[in-house]
């Protein structure tokens, strides 16, 4: 939602009342009244959400009497990718810039502002229930207000992972948004515990598991690359190629064969949806990551005993079936998973 709309007297109210929806009661003091401007969004990850919002300078509080109208109970890790900003609480402050983060509790009170060089200030903010954070309570405590400086590291890493499940989360399944949520979970309580000198302790298992998800979260996220192979996988992750293959060993299919059928997955629900008609088969091939035509074709039809085109053609003669059509849908445009930055599912759930 914006404020693109909204009466200039009354965006900061506005405003208020969206926080307040989406991540908790708050108090506002804007700079600049009548120039104040506004956007924000949320995404369901599962386990967490994921909200973003672009505003003009403003100065905000949590107070006791706030708490007690309203607490989540949740940690919250915001990331600054536009202008400035800074975070005071528990005697703490820390001053961002883009790339910086801050972690504050929900059930305490703190003060923060933006836009101290006139400029106004896009931020994502990871909402973690305090039940599901990894991290022990007095070690969480610690991290409360301090800068977590970005641009290298297990933080630019987190930084960049953020913003691209913001990008791409939208366009994914229910299920697979689950599994980015735990994966978000971890890598920030990852970041969070490298601030100070430890690491999340898992048992093994556990730890293999969070490991597989993170990889079909990351497969899912660039099956539109062309070049994402196992190699690829394994390096972004700091794996050998026998480690990742291991970690596949008693799935259903191997790497480089879950690769290959989910884009056909997309490609296939993208052939079957009227609404990509007049899309080029090439141009969906290509952007679920086929750069050959030919060999596009050839793993279709061995697939789904079908060519790309007459599956197409069989699928949209279906398309007005009564009965309901035996094809899928395309994969984007699900109800019910709201795009970060353009709607805020929090304030108008569907």
């Amino acid at each position: 939602m914006t404020t693109a709309r909204v009466p200039s007297q009354d965006r900061l109210e506005w405003f208020a009342e969206m926080v307040s929806h989406v991540l908790m009661p708050t108090v506002f003091q804007a700079h600049d009244t009548g120039g104040f401007y506004a956007s924000g969004g949320l995404l369901d990850v599962g386990t967490a959400q994921l909200a973003k919002f672009t505003y003009a300078p403003l100065r905000s509080r949590r107070t006791e009497a706030l708490i007690r109208k309203g607490d989540p109970e949740q940690y919250q890790l915001g990331l600054v990718t536009g202008g400035s900003a800074w975070f005071a609480q528990q005697g703490r402050e820390a001053e961002l810039s883009a790339g910086d983060m801050a972690l504050w509790d929900t059930s305490r009170p703190y003060e923060s502002g933006s836009g101290t060089d006139g400029r106004g200030v896009e931020v994502f903010i990871l909402q973690i229930p305090k039940a599901r954070m990894p991290l022990p309570l007095q070690q969480v405590d610690r991290l409360l207000g301090r800068c977590v400086r970005g641009g290298t590291g297990m933080a630019a890493i987190l930084a960049g992972f953020l913003v691209e499940l913001a990008r791409k989360g939208p366009d994914c399944s229910p299920h697979e948004l689950g599994g980015l949520g735990e994966m978000a979970v971890g890598l920030a309580a990852s970041c969070l515990a490298g601030q100070l000198g430890s690491t999340v302790q898992q048992p093994a298992e556990l730890r293999a598991h969070t490991l597989l998800r993170r990889i079909n979260a990351f497969i899912e996220l660039h099956l539109g690359d062309p070049d994402l192979t196992p190699r690829v996988i394994a390096d972004r992750h700091h794996l050998s190629l026998r480690s990742l293959h291991a970690l596949f060993h008693d799935e259903p299919e191997g790497v480089a064969a879950t690769i290959r059928r989910r884009r056909l997955e997309r490609c296939r629900a993208d052939l079957a949806s009227p609404d990509l008609r007049r899309q080029p088969i090439q141009a969906i091939a290509v952007r679920w990551g086929f750069s050959s035509a030919t060999a596009f074709s050839r793993t279709f039809r061995t697939a789904y005993d079908s060519t790309p085109r007459d599956y197409r053609a069989d699928a949209l003669k279906h398309a007005d079936d009564p009965v309901g059509s035996r094809y899928p849908t395309s994969t984007t445009g699900r109800k019910g998973v709201g795009r970060v930055g353009d709607v805020v599912a929090g304030v108008h759930r569907p």
